[in-house]
């Protein structure tokens, strides 16, 4: 955790040297905001912050150093907000120091990406991914394989399965999937940022899931839409709930969260019911402490952190997420976490008016 103070201090004063010319109220040049956590949105948080920081002058500062560092940033109160990929259950929010909040930012989606030659077009059934990430479907000219792709030639080749080393939000949205369409995967492996995998190769962030894809003839992974679009990185059409094979997508991702959001938006959207919802999808959120009044922090440092907030899930900041292949709230959501951000006080009195 010293270690985490210490770069979110440096990137702090590195923001501090890059944005004093940039615009916004004095008010907001003297407040700085610090923020850690999930790696699947950093491509949009980089750019959202680098886009706020510029038109408001406020010193904001995001570390991406995963969901679960993002949780503890946030327990030891060492940043204004933490962000996940896996909303926290009754019994981890129980153990924060206090009432925390999610806010929804955006829809992200995992992709199975593959290294077939001649393949450009692979559907893969909840079976298929079943049998394939369990370590049962050793070949790809399997006749499984063969019954799922009619038409397609099947190289006889060995699947060489690659999965994440290091914990991530990322693994924790394949493998509820992956739970919700076999129930032997729920019980021999589970749901869960690290897990104990029955085969496979590591590799490191998306960047090293997807260098180890493409080096290797045969390799099939998962890793984050976002990093697949913008690299262009073949990827497999998965069944969703109602049978389809669905291509990922702005418009199937978004989809997985057309249907009912709980009001605490606590929800994971693998295997939404929508017919033309990608399944692997999910939201990403901000944690915060609903009451902004404690150790000793200002009233200005709270109203700067809730005006971010509030920016980040409304139309311009939106329209980032979608140049960086990340899919929009929709506009359902967006209500739903403006009216939590107007329920978080400081010493009791509400922030946003």
């Amino acid at each position: 955790m010293k270690n985490l103070i210490g770069i979110l201090a440096l990137a702090v004063l590195l923001s501090s040297c890059g944005n004093s010319s940039g615009g916004g109220d004095k008010k907001s040049k003297n407040v700085s905001l610090t923020a850690a956590g999930a790696t699947f949105p950093l491509p949009f948080y980089n750019l959202a912050i680098k886009n706020y920081s510029s038109n408001t002058g406020t010193l904001l500062t995001y570390g991406g150093v995963g969901s679960g560092g993002g949780i503890r940033s946030l327990t030891d109160k060492v940043v204004d907000f933490g962000a996940t990929d896996a909303f926290l259950s009754d019994d981890k929010e129980a153990e924060m120091p206090a009432e925390i909040v999610h806010i929804p930012t955006c829809i992200g989606a995992v992709v199975i990406a593959y290294s077939l030659p001649g393949v450009e077009d692979l559907n893969l059934s909840n079976e298929n991914l079943q049998d394939i990430f369990l370590g049962r479907i050793t070949n790809w000219n399997d006749s499984k394989l063969k019954e799922t792709n009619p038409g397609i030639e099947l190289p006889d080749l060995a699947v060489t399965v690659v999965h994440r080393s290091d914990g991530s939000g990322t693994t924790y949205i394949f493998s509820d999937f992956m739970s919700k369409i076999s129930s032997e995967w729920e019980r021999v492996v589970g749901r869960g940022k690290s897990l104990k995998w029955p085969v496979g190769l590591g590799g490191k962030g998306n960047p090293g899931v997807a260098g180890t894809i493409k080096q290797t003839a045969g390799a099939i992974g998962y890793i984050g839409s976002e990093f697949a679009f913008a690299q262009k990185i073949p990827v497999a059409q998965v069944e969703n709930s109602a049978g389809k094979y669905v291509t990922p997508s702005l418009e199937s991702i978004s989809a997985a969260a057309q249907g009912e959001i709980p009001v605490d938006t606590k929800v994971m959207l693998t295997c939404s019911s929508d017919p033309d919802a990608y399944p692997i999808s999910g939201f990403t959120w901000l944690i915060l402490y609903k009451e902004q009044a404690y150790d000793g922090r200002s009233k200005v440092q709270a109203e700067e952190t809730l005006k971010f907030l509030s920016w980040i899930i409304e139309k311009d900041a939106q329209a980032l997420a979608q140049q960086v292949n990340y899919a929009p709230l929709p506009e359902k959501t967006v209500a739903q976490a403006r009216k939590i951000l107007g329920s978080v006080v400081f010493d009791g009195q509400p922030i946003v008016q």
